[in-house]
């Protein structure tokens, strides 16, 4: 491990946080607690997240915070927290909405100095929207090839795979194959991210997978970076938003945006 704190598995995440709020069905219960018994970092996460709600439930002696501690959190959450409520599940925003408002209404009896700054970091830790979303799509990419499910149609064969789709999502997907290119296309599947279906489309690149995640979204601006590992980037055209994830190589990975953006303005 590396001097940067684990923070266990990122497609666990959002899992590790609904298990402890109790707030998983008996059918994922079951699976993280599978999970946790073979994953010592997710084991070792559950108990620093635990640790924290347990201080800041505490009794004891109360102080009110300063003012401009309590100014910069409520900030925080007006600017921060809004954005990642937004992508939970609608049972799941209730609840932290719920505990967020527990909390400040109690902001004048705080139960120690420590549990207070115990909460600032909670909140002031809190994933991104975009950090959320890059979690899933990471995810979803592991477990396609983890799980023996890369494909639900295997095919090169575009005209076969475009109209695959049809039925099983509610948009139609632009479909290449880029063989010519380097990038041949091994299939698709349907996916989950965000709480819904989307398209995901199978590329190979020298023996390494490159799953392509399609959805209708508002268009947004160009995105690459590294996630755990993975390089990813995303771009916005005609009214869908697509997102690639491998582990080739970052000049490989641009290569197959422009080649792909191009066959699909064709």
């Amino acid at each position: 491990m590396s001097g940067a704190q684990q923070k266990g598995c990122p497609e666990w995440r959002v899992m590790l946080h609904g298990f402890v709020d109790g707030e998983l069905d008996s059918v994922h219960a079951a699976q993280f607690e599978d999970h946790l018994a073979t994953c010592a970092n997710c084991r070792a996460e559950m108990e620093r997240v635990r640790g924290v709600r347990e201080i800041i439930d505490q009794d004891g002696i109360k102080w009110k915070p300063p003012v401009a501690l309590r100014s910069q959190v409520l900030s925080m959450l007006s600017f921060e927290q809004s954005a990642v409520v937004s992508s939970l599940p609608l049972q799941r925003q209730a609840s932290v909405w719920r505990r967020a408002l527990d909390f400040f209404r109690q902001w004048s009896f705080v139960p120690s100095l420590a549990a207070l700054a115990a909460g600032a970091i909670l909140f002031a830790s809190a994933p991104s929207q975009t950090m959320l979303l890059q979690d899933q799509i990471m995810a979803s990419h592991v477990r396609s090839m983890m799980a023996d499910h890369l494909t639900d149609v295997l095919t090169s064969d575009q005209h076969t795979v475009k109209p695959w789709f049809n039925g099983k999502i509610d948009f139609s997907p632009p479909v290449s194959d880029l063989s010519k290119d380097g990038f041949p296309l091994i299939g698709g599947r349907v996916d989950y991210i965000g709480d819904r279906a989307v398209a995901a489309l199978v590329y190979r690149r020298h023996g390494h997978v490159i799953n392509l995640f399609i959805w209708p979204a508002a268009s947004a601006a160009q995105t690459t970076t590294v996630h755990d590992g993975y390089n990813m980037t995303q771009w916005s055209d005609g009214g869908l938003v697509f997102w690639a994830v491998s582990d080739v190589a970052a000049g490989d990975l641009a290569e197959f945006e422009t080649f792909f953006r191009a066959a699909a303005k064709g």
